[in-house]
């Protein structure tokens, strides 16, 4: 590695001299720093990030922990997070909890010993206990949660009404004429999860539609495999089911799969709703109804939540926490059609 020594003495100049003219110092003529500037290209010279670090107790990374990186929803954030962060001179370091609360808290203990100056994270579905979260907190490291969340932690929270968008995609279904209609959830844990659970409720009960619990079936790791397999155990339970209202794309799409195999047409004997508008619900077929979740922007916005609340914390400002709510829309595709 070229050192600012080495580089002065090929110029015959002094270290100081050479590290001012680097930095536009306007003490140095315009004529030595151009000089320099030239000198260091040539030798190809990269400052000591390690040592600047030091100088200005930043380490220019943040942490990023994200349930599943391959996701088509977590994928979008990662893009908006990154779009933003290059923008500002950050390296992201990105981890995969793979749902595991374990995992999850030893990524935050690695962060946490790696001096990143914030962190970002979705929790793992496995995530009750938030000591570790505390613990970030306590560290007075930045932190900054987005899409699945703690609602006792006190931090700033990037997320949408999944209450409001469950309710919208359940109205839906009631207002094209579905009189039963199930619910593929997710897991009992995460926040997202149960809000979209009450959500698709509420609109029940609004539209004075009797519920069923019979009709809500809990899944595990919401892949297209147990699509499949519980359009089978609907067929089995239900075969009066009108609509159901899919808790994720990926789970919605294996649903339609084993409906085609099964020769049950959708939308005209069963109606499909899902959640997220991966890419491949425009492309299936039937395409997909779903509800439209803005993963860019809610990394765009994640990362500038955080860069925000690393610079108040280096100018010794108190830290103010944020809740953002980003709208969602419902993409009305083939798998709903009024059937009156």
């Amino acid at each position: 590695m070229v050192t600012l020594k080495q580089i002065a003495e090929v110029l015959g100049i002094s270290i100081t001299t050479v590290s001012k003219a680097l930095k536009e110092y306007p003490d140095v003529s315009k004529k030595t720093r151009k000089l320099v500037r030239e000198t260091a290209a040539m030798l190809n010279y990269k400052p000591n990030s390690f040592a600047v670090n030091l100088r200005t107790k930043e380490s220019k990374t943040i942490g990023l922990i994200i349930p599943e990186i391959m996701h088509h929803f977590f994928s979008s954030v990662v893009k908006g997070i990154i779009s933003q962060a290059e923008k500002k001179g950050y390296l992201v370091i990105t981890l995969q909890s793979s749902e595991s609360y374990d995992l999850e808290k030893k990524q935050i203990d690695l962060l946490l010993s790696k001096r990143v100056d914030g962190i970002l994270i979705s929790l793992a579905n496995g995530t009750a206990d938030y000591k570790h979260l505390t613990q970030v907190i306590e560290n007075e490291t930045p932190l900054v949660m987005f899409d699945k969340i703690a609602k006792t932690v006190k931090c700033s929270k990037v997320i949408i009404d999944d209450r409001k968008a469950a309710y919208k995609a359940t109205q839906h279904l009631i207002n094209i004429g579905c009189k039963r209609i199930a619910h593929f959830r997710g897991p009992l844990l995460p926040q997202n999860s149960i809000d979209r659970f009450l959500g698709y409720k509420q609109a029940l009960i609004d539209n004075h539609i009797p519920y069923d619990s019979t009709l809500v079936y809990l899944l595990n790791d919401m892949s297209f495999e147990e699509g499949k397999f519980f359009a089978k155990e609907l067929l089995k339970d239900h075969k009066d089911v009108d609509g159901i209202f899919i808790n994720t794309d990926l789970v919605a799409i294996g649903a339609i799969t084993e409906f085609k195999k099964q020769k049950i047409k959708v939308p005209k004997q069963i109606n499909i709703i899902g959640f997220s508008n991966w890419f491949m619900a425009s492309v299936i077929s039937p395409s997909l109804t779903t509800i439209n979740q803005p993963g860019f922007e809610m990394g765009k916005k994640a990362f500038k939540l955080l860069y925000k609340e690393i610079k108040d914390k280096k100018r010794k400002k108190i830290i103010s926490y944020k809740d953002v709510i980003l709208e969602t829309d419902l993409v009305i595709r083939e798998s709903t059609k009024k059937n009156y």
